[in-house]
């Protein structure tokens, strides 16, 4: 049943005080509109339709779009089947709703890319993946069978990013982890050169384009020697910025004086 409103005095018959307030405001703001020759109860239906696809290449099913609006799907069938116009006030809603993780239905497979980083700075500050495990309510073994996926589902990737926030700069000594277990997973993911959290930022994160950045200076021939002075070996970024630094000054060594 719809709530009490205009709605419901036009399509359900409801002459409670409420619905028949709503319909005189509804009459008085018209007819206002008219007056002032602003009136227009539709608008065109093409950009929302534009978005509406937009949003369905970002994996969002229309059951997703209408929730996440709100309205109801069947106004979304409508206007992708070809519907002209549309009133402003849905469309509005429509044209708000972004492709957020949020919005996505938990089932929808996406890039395990944020995924995986985060689950390895959180290995490169100490936490030992069963404690991870634990975290996540999975069986054993579980984490790592994700981390060797090239996608996870949209419920499994929000729990890591809620893992991740809430852990991130926690002490895992604080929360049971011993001495050897933290120690053995700083090593794990210094082997495999996982960056700790303070090599990424909110934007770069799940970008699977961006490079963690070690050390503050990385991409410049200042991060490789950066790199030695924390024990790590340098990045490709920053080697390349050393290597392409050595060539210059040969070259400038071989130029004629």
């Amino acid at each position: 049943m719809r709530d009490h409103g205009y709605a419901r005095y036009r399509l359900d018959g409801c002459r409670c005080y409420v619905c028949a307030f709503a319909r005189s405001r509804y009459d008085e703001n018209r007819d206002r509109a008219i007056a002032y020759g602003t009136w227009n109860p539709w608008t065109d239906a093409e950009p929302v339709r534009v978005h509406i696809q937009f949003l369905r290449s970002c994996t969002m099913g229309l059951r997703a779009i209408a929730a996440a609006a709100p309205c109801n799907r069947k106004v979304l069938q409508g206007v992708m089947a070809g519907q002209p116009k549309l009133r402003p006030d849905t469309a509005a809603r429509i044209l708000a709703v972004e492709p957020l993780l949020e919005n996505l239905a938990p089932g929808t497979l996406m890039s395990a890319v944020g995924t995986h980083r985060r689950v390895h700075a959180l290995v490169a500050v100490g936490w030992p993946q069963q404690y991870l495990e634990l975290h996540l309510r999975t069986g054993p073994g579980n984490l790592g069978m994700m981390l060797k996926r090239d996608q996870v589902t949209v419920r499994r990737a929000l729990d890591v990013r809620a893992m991740y926030d809430a852990l991130w700069r926690a002490d895992p000594a604080d929360h049971g982890a011993t001495p050897g277990g933290i120690s053995r997973a700083r090593k794990y993911a210094a082997s495999r050169q996982w960056a700790p959290p303070g090599a990424w930022d909110d934007q770069s994160i799940d970008d699977p384009g961006a490079r963690p950045d070690w050390t503050g200076m990385c991409g410049t021939s200042e991060g490789f020697w950066a790199h030695r002075s924390i024990r790590t070996r340098p990045c490709p970024p920053c080697r390349h910025a050393y290597n392409a630094q050595a060539r210059e000054r040969q070259a400038a060594q071989k130029e004629p004086t």
